[in-house]
């Protein structure tokens, strides 16, 4: 079950960096990570540090697919994580 923990820690680690990143290169005028490479690493569990990212680099905020999407994503990881412990699927590490 730690290995699930750790897995979303890294994937948060990365969908933040992800967009600081972006962020970066659109400042620069760089190639620029493609949209859907930010929403799959969101869709893979990411979706908290994505959407943390987004407001701490102020980027994608006047995207309204950014906005709306990456806390639908996050709200539907939050009821899988829910739904997961109800069924006994998975026990918390602090259980």
């Amino acid at each position: 079950m730690r290995v699930i923990l750790l897995y979303i820690i890294i994937v948060n680690a990365a969908g933040f960096l992800l967009m600081g990143e972006d962020k970066r290169r659109a400042k620069l005028h760089r190639w620029r990570i493609p949209e859907k490479t930010l929403f799959l690493c969101s869709l893979i569990g990411g979706s908290i540090g994505s959407w943390a990212g987004m407001y701490v680099f102020r980027h994608k905020t006047r995207k309204w697919y950014f906005v709306a999407g990456m806390p639908l994503i996050a709200a539907l990881h939050a009821a899988f994580a829910v739904w997961a412990v109800s069924q006994g699927l998975y026990r918390p590490p602090f259980h």
